[in-house]
Formats: C-alpha cells, structure tokens, sequence
C-alpha cells in the first residue's frame, strides 16, 4: 500500500519486468540469475531511468515506459546473442558490425535459443493492449492529460534517483580498473557498465608511445627474442611462390581425429605426415574474425582493441608481406569468394598493397554454400590462375581463403562425406563436422591440383585457420560432453583458440610435429626467413618459428583485455593479475603459471602495437580486381 501510493502501479510493473530480464541475462551470461547482486547491480539504473520519466513526462507516460522497456531489451537481448559468439560484453563499439548482421543472418539466428523470444512478449502484450485502449476516452483522460505531481511524491522521486545514483557509483567506482571486462560488466552490473564504457572512452586516451621507442628492438625484448647471426632456414626456399590458404573456421582438434572409424580430415591427415605441424599453434583475431586474420598474418600487427582491423586501421599504408615481397620483385593476389566491399576489404586489400585481388564478380555464385561460391569452384577456379601467374619471370605471393566451412555449418546434405552418430545430427558440433569434412574434402583437389601443375614442389605452402569454429559459450550442455568424449578432456579456451599451422616448404625436410607456441602474428617473419628476405626494416610483433622456442602472445576480444598465452597456459586476469586464472595448453600437466612480468609484456606489446598504427601515413591508391 506504501509503495502503491508513491508510485504507480506503471513504475512496479515495468520495474518487475525488467528485473526479471536482467536476471536471466546475469543467469545465460554469468551464471549468476536472479539474486540480491543482480537486484543490487540492475535495479538502480532502471528505477532512475523511470523517475526520470514520472518528474519529466507529463503526457504519454504508458507510452515512454514501453519506449523505455523497449529499448533497455534490446540491449539486454544484444548482450546475450553477442557473449553467444564471442565471448564478450556488446558495447557501442559494436555499431560499426550493424550492418554485417543481415548479411550474416543465417549465422546471427542460429544463435537464437526459443526462449530469448521472452524478452520482447511483455513488450508486444503491453503495446496491443496500449493501441486497443488508446481508442478509449477514459484510457485517455487518464493517460494522456498531463497531471501534476503531489510535493510529497516528487521528493520521494528526487530521493530515489539520489539513491539510485549512488548505488550506481558505487557498484562502478570500485571496479573501474579492472582488467576483465567480463568481470567488470558483472560487478558493475550490465546497464552500467555500457554507460560507464561510453563515457571512459570519452575521458580517457590510450597513452600513444612516443616514436622512438616503438624499435624492433624494444618489441623483441619484450618477447624475449634473441635473434641468431646465422639464422636456421635462411633462404632455404629463396625464390620459390609462396601460397598461403586461410582454412574457415579450423580448430586443430580435427586433424587425427576419427568419429566410428571415419576420418573427419582425411587429406590433412596424410599432409601433416609430410610437412611441419605445428599443433599449439593459436588465432589472433579480434571483432574481424576472418578479416582479422588476413590483416594480422600480413602485417604481424596487433589487432585493435574495440574495432575490427578492417573498420579501424585501413586508413593507413600499413607495412606487410604483400609490399615486402613486391619490393623484392614477387607478384601479388589474393583470392575469396565474397564480395570485395563485405568487412571493408577493398579497403583492406589497398592498405596492405595486393597487386590484384580475386572476388565474387570473378567466381560468381556457382554451387552457393555460406556467402558465395563453394570451396570446390574456389580451388577450381584459382588453380589456373596460379598457374598463370607462375609463368611470369617473376614468383608470386597468393594468399586463398576458403569459406563454405562458415559458422552456423549448413552445408547442403548432397555435400556430406561421412555418417554421423544419430546424436550428433542436428547439433551445432555436428554440422560443424560435417562441413569441415566437406572442406577437407575440396581441399583434397586443392592440393592435387597444386602438385598435377607442379607448383607444390616450387612453391612454400602455409596453411592455418582463421579462427576458432565452435565457442565455448555457443554449446549446449550435451555439445560440450560430445567434445569431451572426442578430446578426452573438457574442452576449454586451450583447444577453442587452436588453429593448426602447416608448411610445406621445397627441399627441408620434416621432423615429427612441432610443439612450440606460435601464433597467426608469427607467420610473416616465418615465411620471409625461408625465402631470404629480411625483416629488418619493417617493424613487426611476430617471430620466426624456425629461430625461436619461447613466445607470448597476447589476446584481444574473444578473451578479456590483458589475456595472453604462454608456452605453458592460457592466461585470464580477474580484476588484474593477481586473481588471474591459467589454463593449462594441451600436453602440460604440471603447468607453471604465468609471471606478472609476461603480463606486462603482453599489455606492452599491444600498446606499442598500437601506438605504431597512429604513426603510419595515410594510404593513397587501391588495389585492382581481377577481371
């Protein structure tokens, strides 16, 4: 009766509402659901949004608080989808991936629970019945005229957003410095931790380091690279092509990997006898995902941090393998069945200077599978134009990306290779399976095809994954004891973050599987050691794989800001380093956590990363299509 008198019924149904969906957000995100923290975290932020509109609204409230309902589930209901992919909590930085939605749609909707329909009912129940009494004269009279606030309950609404106000602050100011934005978002609550990351980014400026320390030099101290005076493999493929293929979506799990007696990747299985392997091999993608991966394996840069590389830096001539190798007279193109303008990469592709690119205007749309042509009519039609490029005087650096195997997997059933268990159809890890047998498959002609035209045996072949295919947060309950059973062990950030990396490089010969750590950033220093081009006036974050055994490797977006991975672990940090968490990498039992002095490191690099970016001069020109 207290509370009915000072306020309306309108305040307490639309706060119960709410509250009863950022519950279930803190339960799918944090695990956390309705509880005293959530009430404590959430409550404030909503009652102050809704006295604001009893001492400022003086008509049409009914229809402000649906607005006000409306919009607040929008962002609860952007939150739960965004953390479903990448792990992460959706801010505004995310606006710039707006438009991506509907072109990606199958991907976004395959993400959709039925019950995350919920969070919109009370919305359209409530708008209905606003638009059928609205044609009411008492609904009217009631609703719509403009009443005056009795002193007594204006004060209350005063001290509530008084209240509520502090409570907010107090939820914000104690986690503030907190290095885990997901951990952040959780102690803060999810309302204000979205206000409270538009307005620090409005006051606080990354520290940009000054020119002169942005050394080759500085950065290999901080990784700890020494570099040798004779290096191992120095121009041991000087002269040859050089072919890389960005395989969709590929976790490294799959390579051996056999489901009742069948090979999941027959062709890779039989490659990695025969060339290096390296199976603790990591992406470093950011919001960009398989544009970041093209943009960090071609400049050994750091992603950014909130954006995707391709929305953020290709304003910028940026130094990368594409211009190292056309300086020392190699062709230059890439390949991909999209179409060029999807995640900006005409943009992309003329900052990091491809001679020629290849798009959907020269596949079409034959054999449509994801968002273009299939991998079949991919390889199909690039081989001849490899070949093509091989008769030059020239060598050439081709870069191919394949893309049937795209998240959410619904590959045509004429396109399937293998049976799987009755369990396992229909799930999320199955079509997963499924459509990367089928690439293994394509990929199979691929590699035939490079050795019928006798570029195999005159080129260095690098292949890797872009990006990992089956987030942690996407799986069900019984999708993750399916992993489990194929692992042998719960399946955690070690195997999610696992891409395989392999080369095939003319005249070396291959030991057995390589163990050390290395990431996508690694590949440009890698491959110009074997084709004897120096690195040593271009400024770069990764390190040759064949001269060093130790690496750091910090991670962006997918895990928390300050995340890095060692030789031995994945490392999270809580609200700094200290209640860190290290997540031992496949093979290590007795892990040795990782040091504060890596965790510095790891933030330095990304900074001076950045800062290196901002230096870089604007880009003139672009890249060519392929006619």
């Amino acid at each position: 009766m207290f509370w009915s008198n000072l306020l309306s019924r309108r305040f307490l149904l639309f706060t119960l509402l709410l509250l009863i969906k950022g519950s279930l957000v803190m339960y799918v995100v944090f695990d956390i659901g309705f509880s005293w923290e959530t009430i404590v975290t959430e409550l404030p932020f909503i009652w102050i949004v809704f006295c604001c509109l009893e001492l400022f609204a003086s008509k049409r409230k009914a229809l402000y608080y649906l607005i006000a309902d409306l919009l607040i589930t929008l962002l609860y209901f952007t939150v739960v989808m965004y953390y479903k992919y990448y792990g992460v909590i959706v801010t505004y930085h995310a606006l710039h991936q707006a438009d991506k939605v509907t072109k990606v749609g199958e991907s976004t909707y395959s993400l959709l629970d039925p019950y995350y329909l919920l969070f919109f009912i009370d919305v359209i129940i409530l708008a209905v019945v606003m638009f059928w009494q609205k044609r009411k004269k008492k609904y009217a009279n009631a609703y719509s005229a403009s009443r005056n606030l009795r002193p007594a309950r204006k004060a209350t609404l005063y001290a509530m957003i008084i209240a509520s106000l502090m409570v907010c602050v107090f939820n914000v100011w104690p986690n503030r410095a907190s290095m885990n934005e997901n951990k952040q978002a959780a102690d803060m609550g999810i309302l204000n931790y979205e206000v409270f990351t538009l307005l620090s980014d409005s006051t606080e400026k990354d520290v940009i380091q000054p020119m002169d320390k942005i050394t080759q030099a500085n950065i290999d101290a901080l990784k700890g690279v020494q570099q040798p005076a004779a290096p191992k493999n120095f121009g041991a493929a000087k002269g040859k092509n050089l072919i890389i293929l960005q395989m969709e979506s590929f976790q490294d799990f799959l390579i051996g990997l056999k489901i009742d007696g069948q090979e999941v990747t027959p062709n890779l299985n039989k490659l990695v006898q025969e060339t290096f392997h390296y199976d603790r091999f990591y992406t470093m993608v950011g919001q960009g995902t398989t544009s970041d991966a093209e943009y960090v394996v071609n400049t050994s840069l750091y992603v950014p941090h909130h954006e995707a590389a391709t929305d953020s830096y290709v304003e910028k001539a940026l130094p990368s393998l594409p211009k190292l190798l056309h300086a020392n007279g190699y062709d230059t193109a890439t390949f991909h069945t999209n179409e060029v303008h999807f995640w900006n990469r005409n943009e992309l592709y003329a900052s990091i200077g491809w001679d020629k690119y290849y798009d959907q205007k020269f596949y079409g749309d034959e054999d449509h599978i994801a968002f273009g042509s299939s991998d079949e009519v991919l390889y199909a039609k690039t081989i001849p134009e490899l070949k093509r490029m091989d008769q030059s005087d020239k060598p050439f650096y081709a870069q191919v990306i394949s893309m049937s195997a795209h998240h959410p997997y619904h590959i045509p059933e004429s396109k399937y290779k293998m049976t799987l268990p009755e369990n396992m159809e229909g799930t999320l890890v199955g079509n997963y399976i499924h459509a990367q047998n089928y690439a293994d498959y394509a990929l199979g002609s691929f590699i035939q095809g490079l050795k019928d035209s006798g570029l195999w045996d005159d080129s260095i072949i690098v292949m890797y994954g872009d990006h990992q295919g089956l987030p942690i947060y996407s799986l069900s309950g019984d999708e993750k004891d399916m992993l489990k059973d194929m692992l042998g062990h719960e399946y955690g950030y070690p195997d999610m973050f696992r891409i395989p990396l392999i080369l095939s490089v003319p005249g070396v010969t291959y030991p057995s599987v390589q163990h050390d750590v290395g990431g996508q950033i690694d590949i440009l220093p890698t491959v110009a050691n074997l084709l004897g081009v120096s690195t040593s006036n271009q400024i770069h974050f990764g390190q040759d794989l064949f001269n060093q055994t130790s690496n750091v490797l910090p991670m962006r977006h997918f895990l928390p800001s300050g995340s890095f991975i060692s030789d031995e672990s994945v490392f999270l940090p809580g609200k700094g380093f200290e209640d860190g968490t290290n997540f031992p990498l496949p093979g290590e039992t007795a892990t040795t956590p990782a040091t504060e002095s890596q965790y510095e490191r790891a933030l330095n690099l990304l900074n001076l990363s950045d800062s290196y970016v901002t230096y870089l001069p604007n880009k003139d020109g672009s890249a060519s299509a392929a006619k």
